[in-house]
């Protein structure tokens, strides 16, 4: 069977161009949009970048959360605002060398921020779009439209700790009511009893290395997005709270600069799974996803409370972001270098204060008794 050569790019039709483009994964796409001419017109085409994003994050192929990606700027825009993760570098050794004396420093209205910038943010501009894969399997999609429970100017939400349980709130498309499983049947390793699983921690490793997690968080007002998660888990608990239980924790660092004395926060989004079922009980071991959430925690690990949370969510939706994901993990890292160095500073500080409250308790106990006798 003979081929016929191809003289030059040109020669060749612009259906056949896009029916290889529209094969192609975001980063690849991207790619070949730099190769020649034709390739990059055609990539301009909005449908091809709806196919990746709906690839990519299913969550996207609800209507009205394809209105409002085009609302804001097209799918294109979207994928280059959502691919890249979220980087900070910002974190210091020297800014948090200072960063005990802020608090005294700052006055209220300094910490709360300028009241005219937070009224112009309100929590209904905000969308959660969330999918969790388990090896490359698509197990969950979320949309959250809103900030539950942030109406009123003046309630509770905006200075209780700012939490958002998915979970709870989410609009509940799924089957069986919302509920997620997962199972031996998408790749979880089978366990006999929770006591071998405590001993090899199969099911542990197994869940940690195959989970991942994407939570786009978009404000329909700014018409700006960016991915708050950090694809792959950066840590979790076996067996919290109880025997049962596996905590698996994603997230990023965020800036606060002007809005927290620390300047910059962890966002930390949870997912905590509960085994229902293991192979000794005659069915297949089975996981059930019990919590997904998303907190703000600052250098000190007390949470931000709603109102400044709103402030920092909108600001990460500028802030710089990078495809390299080593270069991610090595901001989670810094940042969570420079917090154990500062509670380690915080345990001196206060170990140098109960010395010394307790040799000026025994200083006064002996001239107590110098005196009366």
């Amino acid at each position: 069977m003979s081929v016929a050569p191809v003289e030059n790019m040109a020669s060749l039709s612009t259906d056949l161009f896009y029916d290889i483009l529209r094969r192609l994964d975001g980063p690849t796409l991207a790619s070949a949009a730099c190769a020649c001419a034709a390739f990059c017109s055609i990539s301009k085409e909005e449908r091809l970048w709806e196919d990746v994003c709906s690839s990519m994050w299913p969550s996207t192929n609800r209507e009205d959360v394809k209105s409002l990606i085009l609302s804001i700027g097209g799918f294109r825009k979207f994928y280059a605002d959502c691919f890249p993760l979220i980087v900070n570098k910002e974190v210091s050794e020297y800014q948090w060398n200072d960063y005990l004396e802020y608090p005294e420093e700052w006055t209220e209205a300094e910490y709360y921020g300028d009241m005219d910038e937070f009224e112009s943010i309100s929590p209904s501009d905000f969308v959660s779009l969330v999918d969790i894969r388990y090896k490359d399997k698509i197990i969950c999609s979320k949309v959250l439209w809103g900030i539950p429970n942030a109406n009123g100017f003046n309630g509770w939400f905006y200075n209780c700790p700012f939490r958002i349980d998915l979970l709870t709130y989410a609009d509940r498309d799924d089957d069986n009511d919302g509920e997620v499983f997962l199972s031996v049947a998408n790749g979880l390793p089978p366990i006999t009893s929770m006591e071998t699983e405590r001993k090899d921690g199969k099911l542990w490793r197994g869940l940690r290395d195959g989970l991942r997690l994407s939570w786009i968080v978009v404000n329909k007002k700014i018409k700006q997005a960016a991915n708050l998660a950090s694809w792959c888990p950066l840590g979790g608990q076996r067996h919290w709270p109880t025997d049962k239980d596996f905590v698996i924790r994603f997230g990023s660092i965020l800036p606060a600069r002007d809005i927290l004395p620390c300047q910059v926060v962890e966002c930390i989004l949870s997912m905590k799974f509960r085994v229902i079922y293991t192979e000794g009980e005659g069915v297949q071991t089975t996981l059930k996803l019990t919590e997904l959430s998303m907190q703000l925690e600052d250098m000190e690990g007390s949470h931000v409370n709603g109102r400044n949370s709103l402030l920092i969510l909108k600001e990460a939706l500028s802030c710089r972001r990078s495809k390299n994901y080593s270069e991610v993990l090595e901001s989670c890292h810094l940042y969570s270098k420079v917090q154990n160095e500062l509670k380690e500073e915080k345990m001196r500080n206060e170990s140098r204060l109960d010395r010394l409250c307790i040799l000026s308790g025994i200083a006064a106990f002996v001239s107590f008794c110098y005196y009366v006798l």
